[in-house]
């Protein structure tokens, strides 16, 4: 199973869909990490978290294939009150203390934050649009973080970090 492709689940069929979500929870149940079990299921550690946080809010209904909505980052946006509060968490906290599964603020782990807090999933290019209006750099939001893993910060100035600044630029 090495070198795995992380699989596009919607593009399974439902069955198949929930028998994995049910591996998941078999794993995590079995005390494995949220990055061993997306290596071993070939998922993302977000996509193992999310289905390991609706287990938990929906019981097994949380692992069945509901309807299909529409594709991310279409509808709605954040409003004003709701973005204040993005702002206010991303500055007094760092990810993993909202039980987001990132070391750091990146554009994913604010994409996040976004859906879990408020049910808005947000496209990609709309995230590095909200960032740049909120006038986050790379010291303000990591400042914290840094004192916590500052090789993880060194990752994330690597790759995350020109892309959110040349976004800002942009």
């Amino acid at each position: 199973m090495g070198g795995m492709k992380h699989v596009d689940m919607r593009k399974l069929p439902a069955a198949a869909q929930e028998e994995r979500r049910r591996q998941v929870i078999g794993l995590r149940q079995a005390g494995q990490t949220y990055d061993a079990i997306a290596a071993q299921v070939g998922l993302s550690p977000t996509g193992v978290f999310d289905i390991v946080k609706r287990y938990a809010e929906r019981g097994a209904a949380g692992l069945q294939t509901g309807p299909r909505g529409p594709e991310p980052g279409h509808g709605r946006f954040l409003g004003a009150e709701e973005e204040l509060e993005a702002q206010v968490l991303i500055q007094r906290h760092t990810p993993d203390e909202l039980g987001l599964p990132f070391a750091l603020w990146s554009r994913a782990a604010v994409r996040e934050l976004i859906w879990q807090r408020f049910g808005v999933r947000l496209a990609v290019r709309t995230m590095g649009t909200y960032l740049a209006r909120w006038g986050f750099t790379a010291q303000k939001p990591l400042r914290r973080a840094y004192e916590q893993d500052p090789a993880a910060v060194r990752r994330w100035l690597r790759h995350d970090y020109p892309a959110i600044a040349a976004r800002a630029k942009a």
